[in-house]
């Protein structure tokens, strides 16, 4: 809870207009970037790495980093190179929160008229798969960014939060609702109503988090988990990530149906085509994203 208080103030920059899609693959370099390092990994270069690099707030989500963060999916988003992205942050923190001082004197209509905190959710929007490698502190707003993502590794001391209350507020980024979603109502109620910590063991038996691995590998095994799935059909993935996701959001029934409408989907593809007949040819499929 000290780290939250102690974030420091992020200094807010001009919005950047929107680029075209060969200027955002060069602006993925980070060269650009003050709070993001953002590079490709895996041999092939199919995987997209950020890392939110505020260390000395703790990699406070203040509203300067979201928009990088934002750009920099995009950019990865319409790279037909990157396959799979991975969100990581430092060893202590992966991000320990909102930028506290940032929203300590907005009022109720500045919230509301501004549709406050909700260009956060781009990172649930990303079509291609997500994997959050989470070292250190993933609080408040840092815990709401990892469940924004479609698999969470964690280090073996990371710790997991959602402390609003101790603010005198709660989550605003969907802390409620992913996090009881992912550990179920009596300890996601725990947690946001005491703010306390979850160790990544706690985390993983809860079902938050899918693998532990030691600090100095976790980035390491993220990236390659990452390049196996980006070596499948980038178009199959897709699919098979929004109907998964459709389970937190449908009956069993609605998603049962949408599971078949996208299953019968894969076979107006050439990708479905070219692995069912390497299967049968005993060889490895050569997917082409079509």
């Amino acid at each position: 809870m000290a780290a939250l208080r102690a974030l420091l103030r992020c200094v807010r920059g001009p919005l950047r207009p929107r680029l075209g899609c060969a200027a955002l693959r060069a602006f993925a370099s980070g060269a650009d970037f003050q709070y993001l390092i953002t590079e490709k990994k895996g041999k092939d270069g199919n995987v997209g790495l950020i890392q939110l690099n505020r260390p000395k707030a703790l990699n406070a989500l203040c509203n300067g980093l979201i928009m990088e963060l934002n750009q920099a999916l995009d950019a990865f988003e319409e790279d037909p190179a990157v396959g799979a992205i991975v969100l990581t942050g430092g060893e202590k923190a992966f991000a320990a929160g909102a930028d506290i001082k940032e929203m300590q004197s907005r009022t109720f209509q500045d919230c509301y008229s501004s549709m406050f905190l909700s260009h956060w959710d781009r990172l649930a929007r990303v079509k291609k798969p997500v994997i959050a490698a989470v070292n250190g502190y993933a609080l408040g707003g840092g815990c709401e960014l990892a469940m924004m993502c479609d698999i969470i590794y964690a280090g073996e001391k990371a710790q997991f939060a959602q402390p609003e209350i101790l603010l005198g507020t709660i989550p605003g980024a969907g802390g409620t609702q992913r996090l009881t979603r992912a550990v179920g109502k009596s300890l996601a109620m725990e947690m946001v109503l005491t703010g306390d910590r979850i160790s990544a063991q706690d985390a993983k038996q809860a079902g938050l988090v899918s693998k532990i691995f030691p600090v100095e590998t976790l980035v390491e095994e993220a990236i390659r988990c990452a390049e196996k799935i980006a070596s499948n059909s980038k178009i199959i993935a897709a699919m098979a990530k929004e109907s998964v996701n459709a389970a937190f959001e449908m009956t069993l029934t609605e998603g049962n149906k949408l599971e078949k409408t996208l299953f019968y989907s894969t076979f107006a593809t050439e990708d479905r085509k070219e692995g069912m007949t390497a299967f049968v040819e005993k060889r490895k499929a050569s997917f082409k994203d079509q």
